[in-house]
């Protein structure tokens, strides 16, 4: 059985959002279904999505586990983005928090250093 994934996040703004979600994640939109949403293919059948909705927006909280933690927030930084906060859990864990201009929390996750 194939399962896909569609993480939505809610934003006030398109093109202000389309722009934060492309640095952070190194690539523009896998698709844009209309004029208010855009849809990032994060792996094979698992994706993240903006759709303007003002009225929720800044409620989303999604964290993404990725195998190359280091490299990948590494990349993030050579864009222009870092962490609003960085978490590591007793079993090792680790997770850094970014926020888009709405509030909405994207986190990566990984295993111990």
């Amino acid at each position: 059985m194939t399962v896909d994934l569609f993480a939505g996040v809610p934003v006030r703004d398109y093109a202000t959002a389309a722009a934060w979600y492309e640095q952070l994640l190194g690539a523009p939109p896998s698709f844009r279904p209309n004029d208010i949403e855009a849809v990032w293919e994060l792996a094979e059948h698992r994706y993240v999505f903006i759709e303007v909705r003002p009225e929720h927006a800044g409620h989303a909280l999604h964290t993404v586990f990725v195998d190359d933690y280091d490299a990948r927030l590494a990349q993030i930084a050579e864009r222009g983005l870092e962490p609003t906060e960085r978490e590591t859990y007793d079993n090792g864990v680790r997770k850094a928090i970014f926020r888009d201009p709405d509030g909405n929390e994207i986190g990566f996750g990984g295993g111990p250093a």
